[in-house]
């Protein structure tokens, strides 16, 4: 299956990797892409206000006088909504703000947006991301050397060392291949996938 050839960057020799067009040269849905990443951002919403009606509220329950002969009005609980400390009469519930978002058009909002960041020449691919120490001067000279400022790099498997290196850097971050969402596509200009990564986002997608 023919592809789009990718140089890899920051190794000793060079090579080269190709991309799958299944993945990386599909057509862009913008309002696929819109919904998809609406849903995401929907699904990170907590929904949890909530209040408590009067079956919610302690105590209560005890009538709190006779139903006659007192000359007040009747009462059966002191957990009303028209007695102080009562429940509320329409009580908020928590709300799920989740869209229902299938498979099929997750994988495909996915593939559209990391096409056309290829087309926008914002993907890049390099040999691997390890660090020996935790070391921030390295991780600046490593964007320095891939001419990037706002990087989110993509590793088959994170290690400590990378993330200790890259997250006193702005717009920078590093995860792993199985948490790429759209939503952390969208926030960083470019994508820099390991070559591992490459392999492994074929077969998640596919």
């Amino acid at each position: 299956m023919m592809g789009t050839v990718l140089t890899v960057q920051n190794t000793s020799k060079k090579r080269e990797i190709t991309l799958a067009d299944s993945i990386f040269a599909v057509d862009y849905r913008e309002a696929l892409v819109h919904q998809v990443v609406t849903a995401y951002q929907s699904g990170g919403r907590s929904g949890s206000k909530a209040q408590k009606n009067r079956s919610q509220v302690s105590g209560g329950g005890a009538k709190p006088w006779r139903q006659k002969g007192t000359g007040r009005a009747r009462a059966g609980t002191s957990r009303s909504p028209i007695w102080r400390g009562g429940g509320r009469t329409f009580a908020a519930t928590p709300r799920n703000f989740g869209q229902k978002i299938n498979r099929k058009m997750y994988k495909t909002a996915l593939k559209s947006m990391l096409s056309e960041l290829l087309r926008q020449k914002r993907v890049s691919v390099i040999e691997n991301l390890i660090f020996e120490a935790p070391r921030t001067k390295k991780a600046k000279e490593l964007l320095i050397q891939l001419k990037v400022d706002s990087a989110l790099f993509v590793t088959a498997e994170v290690e400590e060392n990378s993330i200790l290196s890259l997250r006193n850097i702005p717009s920078t971050d590093v995860i792993d291949v199985s948490e790429l969402n759209p939503l952390s596509i969208i926030q960083y200009e470019n994508l820099i996938f390991t070559c591992d990564a490459v392999k492994k986002i074929e077969d998640l997608l596919i």
